[in-house]
């Protein structure tokens, strides 16, 4: 048995938790709150914030993993070093985990170290530098915190009547202390995909099946699985995805996002070292294996010999339109009705307004037609009340 420790406790920590269960490992859930979804599952729990590195230290030194596993963006990341050199096995690596938790030095990486096709872009600091930025890039950009999460502080920028507005909601939407945006192109896409990577201690690198999504205001709203594409972008994503992974190093699975343009190929939009988010959709049996389980594999050294389609999936978040403490849920029934269906509430102790509650997955055969399939689990997902 060997003691996990796990930096952040939402959702995507939770389903990874159970995995590790099932493998009879230990595990430490550790949050800013308390009762975050992971820590309903983990053996033990701490609260304090990853931002605070003393903090984090200390719980560190007071459990001595063997492995520390972040789930979240906002970790004072260069202690993660200092936990290397401890011998503590960091998940997929503290260098990963250093870039990836900060969109200025994923972005420098993967452009100008490795050359792979992005978006123009451009930081900015201050209003000033901002308002430069966007007559360099030109409208319309996005605008996003070099350091979040789920969309928060992002915005499309469409006109320099908005420009005020979208600096102010980035800055107020960053996590961390680095108060510095990027000013992005608008890639004129078809559609965008995640492409969930497995990166091996001792096999060879693993592609799933590529998760087409939709996003809101960048956070996610619908997944589905397997997502159309022509064979040559597909391995032009495949190609960059294992270039990104292989430099940042590292075992575990890895959510990369590409946008798709069926006129000018792939772009490379971001990574993150951790399960995705629009994976959850493999929690409907899209695949032999989920993210949660392939992410379990990859960090304990279990080999994966290989990763199979085996059903059509989609999913639709739940999301909350109140705030209130002990949410309580209406409508559930209907999902629990449905065929080929699961319901996932993930136990958050507090509802916000637009938070993520729950998600719903659908699941049919591999010839079944995805906009259907699609289409049932959003009506399904919107019966679902946050009361």
């Amino acid at each position: 048995m060997k003691k996990i420790m796990l930096l952040g406790s939402g959702e995507l920590g939770k389903e990874f938790v159970i995995a590790c269960k099932r493998k009879g490992m230990y595990v430490v859930a550790c949050d800013k709150y308390d009762n975050a979804p992971a820590m309903q599952v983990a053996d033990e729990r701490e609260v304090f914030s990853m931002l605070d590195g003393d903090a984090l230290m200390a719980a560190v030194n007071k459990h001595n993993p063997d492995i520390i596993v972040p789930e979240i963006e906002a970790i004072r990341t260069e202690k993660l070093y200092e936990c290397e050199k401890m011998g503590i096995q960091v998940t997929p690596s503290a260098r990963a985990v250093n870039f990836t938790m900060n969109r200025k030095a994923i972005r420098e990486l993967a452009h100008t170290e490795l050359g792979l096709k992005t978006a123009n872009y451009k930081y900015a600091k201050t209003f000033e530098e901002f308002k430069a930025a966007a007559d360099e890039i030109g409208y319309p950009f996005i605008v996003k915190p070099l350091m979040s999460s789920s969309g928060h502080g992002q915005s499309k920028v469409d006109s320099p009547a908005e420009l005020q507005k979208a600096w102010d909601d980035a800055v107020a939407g960053a996590r961390g202390d680095i108060k510095e945006v990027i000013v992005e192109q608008f890639i004129k896409f078809d559609y965008e995909i995640t492409l969930l990577t497995v990166t091996q201690k001792n096999g060879k690198t693993l592609f799933c099946r590529p998760i087409g999504h939709v996003q809101k205001g960048g956070d996610y709203r619908e997944s589905f699985q397997p997502m159309p594409m022509q064979d040559q972008h597909l391995k032009e994503a495949q190609v960059m995805a294992d270039k990104v992974t292989k430099a940042l190093t590292g075992a575990g699975i890895w959510g990369v996002e590409f946008f798709i343009s069926n006129k000018d190929g792939v772009y490379f939009s971001e990574l993150s070292p951790r399960p995705h988010d629009t994976g959850m959709v493999t929690l409907a049996g899209t695949q032999n294996l989920s993210e949660f389980e392939l992410h379990c594999r990859a960090v304990l050294g279990l080999p994966i010999p290989e990763i199979t389609q085996e059903k059509n999936g989609a999913s639709a978040v739940i999301l909350s339109p109140v705030e209130t403490e002990n949410p309580q849920y209406e409508g559930m029934e209907d999902v629990c009705a449905a065929e080929r269906t699961y319901l996932r509430i993930f136990g958050k102790p507090v509802a916000h307004v637009g938070r993520r509650m729950g998600v719903v997955v659908c699941y049919d055969k591999l010839d079944t037609d995805l906009n259907q399939l699609r289409d049932k689990c959003k009506s399904l997902a919107a019966k679902v009340t946050v009361k």
